[in-house]
């Protein structure tokens, strides 16, 4: 079977904050991780890009005097790195929408849907000192609903209400600041209408489809499917291919979904095997969407609509995974309140692995979460070092020390109830964990992983090897045993979250590259009697008493750090 997995695009307008990484990135990094254990690396791939056309960064290079792409180059590079190299993000292609793969599949695939499209005039306004049309967010103005003075011509930022440019009281250019004027211009439409009972019909049947994104997607069709704008008269993005849309692109609500695809394209080609993506898009394969909830109407009925226009049978979302929205302390994270972290000074207060466990242990998938630093020592210093690492550690100590730093044999004639439990966590606990990541819910599947560290806690003191050792040597030594698999099960089970500290794991047992690893093998008790494993080391660290208190000073010399190091966008 074959997977395709892919988180939301990120805007390089910006940073990603902690809140857009677990939404998207993490999340399905977490997932593509796990579906390469479970169906072989060979049949996974795992894509995303940088969003990099639209008016906000249009606006920006007017004002700056310059080319966009000199500003999204830079940013694309920085974030693309963050990614990679520091946060360890697997993508098999990280792409971008000024990929010329893209570009190119855009255009065929926009001519490809030419009957679903049609042309319309609009009154739009248009700066006479810019001499150009003022779509989104190149207008400006007061909210109608909540009179918010500096709201944008696609939605007010205080009250969160959708605009259009002629709601807006007293509007004016948000490049020179001018009052517009109206006129007519003439612009392309996808008739989204047309395919209102498909994507009912499609959505009712899926038995994968989580209900919070089956909701607002049914909610959006029974409230009327209208036509959606595919062209703007902007500059930067990609050219509008339509006979007479000279001077327009490609409205980039509509070219960055289909980024998917194109980012599949473009890693085969640069792999040799150019029509290998069919493979994931033409094919029965399965595909995960991992995305905010902002993000839900986008990929669960405008995304599968142009996917039925084109007619070609590429494959629909098998499950989109929503989260909820991540606050930070209580509050919205807010670039220009510095209410915050963001993912290039995350890094520098504390290990990757620690953030990704925490981040996925605190993933909003019922409700908002709030991430509170209180909250996530807590998961490093009792979960991550006190629950797992400390039963590791006590489990391989027992090993060096009473039998020789070697796999001991296991005698099953001798086994009691506590065994016979602990077996049986050990062969049922990863199904339990594949069934919750299957459905998206990955911090539910940690909950799994974090319960079988704490049954291995409680088998260790229950059995006491350091006691019965001396009173009942084989009774300890398959306490061991047995401990040693649980230990082999959870460093497999916690490798999408916490790879390199897997990798650590699986260094002490000597058992090489977790990477190659079969997710099953967590169930399975096989560690081969007399395999000798590596003296053991504390595989975590406490953060220290001070760590809370030491954060808005250590978090004011990163940033100072970073003003003079990030690309002047994202600053």
């Amino acid at each position: 079977m074959k997977v395709f997995v892919a988180s939301a695009w990120p805007y390089v307008e910006t940073v990603p904050h902690l809140g857009n990484l677990i939404g998207s990135v993490l999340s399905a990094d977490v997932f593509a991780r796990y579906a390469r254990l479970k169906y072989g690396k060979e049949n996974v791939v795992f894509v995303s890009g940088s969003d990099e056309h639209g008016t906000p960064i249009e606006i920006e290079a007017i004002k700056r005097k310059i080319n966009p792409k000199n500003l999204t180059d830079q940013a694309h590079e920085y974030v693309k790195d963050l990614f990679l190299n520091v946060w360890k993000i697997s993508y098999d292609n990280y792409s971008r929408t000024e990929s010329e793969t893209h570009k190119k599949f855009v255009k065929e695939f926009i001519l490809g849907i030419q009957k679903y499209i049609f042309v319309q005039e609009e009154t739009m306004p248009y700066c006479e000192t810019d001499k150009i049309f003022l779509p989104d967010r190149f207008i400006k103005g007061t909210c109608p609903y909540c009179g918010f003075e500096d709201a944008r011509g696609d939605q007010c930022d205080k009250c969160g209400r959708l605009l259009s440019p002629e709601l807006l009281i007293n509007p004016r250019c948000a490049i020179c600041g001018s009052k517009p004027v109206f006129k007519k211009t003439k612009h392309w439409f996808f008739d989204l209408s047309k395919f209102s009972d498909d994507l009912r019909k499609w959505l009712e049947s899926s038995k994968d489809m989580p209900d919070n994104v089956k909701s607002v997607a049914l909610s959006w069709i029974s409230e009327g499917l209208k036509p959606r704008s595919l062209t703007r008269d902007n500059s930067w993005g990609i050219p509008a291919p339509f006979e007479g849309a000279e001077g327009k692109t490609i409205y980039v609500w509509f070219e960055a979904l289909l980024g998917y695809i194109s980012a599949t394209i473009e890693f085969f080609e640069k792999n040799g095997d150019s029509k290998k993506w069919e493979e994931f898009w033409l094919n029965d394969a399965r595909s995960y969407y991992f995305i905010g909830k902002d993000n839900i109407p986008f990929h669960a009925v405008i995304f599968p609509a142009m996917l039925m226009a084109s007619g070609k049978g590429y494959t629909l979302p098998t499950v989109i995974s929503s989260t909820e929205y991540l606050l930070y302390e209580g509050q919205k994270f807010s670039k220009s309140r510095r209410i915050g972290i963001w993912i290039d000074e995350a890094p520098k207060i504390m290990d990757i692995d620690y953030w990704r466990y925490v981040l996925i242990r605190l993933r909003p998938e019922e409700k908002d979460m709030n991430f509170l630093w209180k909250e996530a020592i807590r998961i490093v210093n009792t979960e991550l070092n006190d629950d797992i690492g400390n039963y590791i550690n006590r489990t391989l100590t027992m090993i060096n020390r009473y039998n020789s730093a070697k796999i001991p044999n296991f005698d099953e004639s001798i086994i009691d109830e506590n065994d016979v439990k602990i077996i049986k966590l050990i062969s049922e606990t990863p199904d339990m964990v594949s069934s919750l990541f299957e459905k998206g819910k990955l911090k539910a599947g940690t909950e799994e992983i974090i319960k079988l560290a704490r049954e291995g806690n409680s088998y260790l003191n229950l059995k006491a090897p350091w006691d019965s050792i001396k009173k009942n040597p084989r009774d300890a030594i398959n306490t061991l045993y047995l401990s040693a698999n649980l230990t082999k099960s959870l460093a497999i089970l916690l490798y999408p979250v916490i790879p390199e500290h897997s990798q650590i794991i699986y260094d002490l047992l000597n058992l090489g590259n977790i990477e190659n690893e079969m997710w099953d093998n967590s169930k399975k008790i096989n560690l081969q009697s007399g395999h000798e494993i590596k003296k053991a080391i504390p595989i975590f660290k406490k953060l220290p008493d001070t760590f809370e208190k030491d954060l808005p000073m250590t978090l004011e010399k990163i940033r100072k750090e970073l003003e003079k190091t990030r690309p002047s966008l994202l600053r």
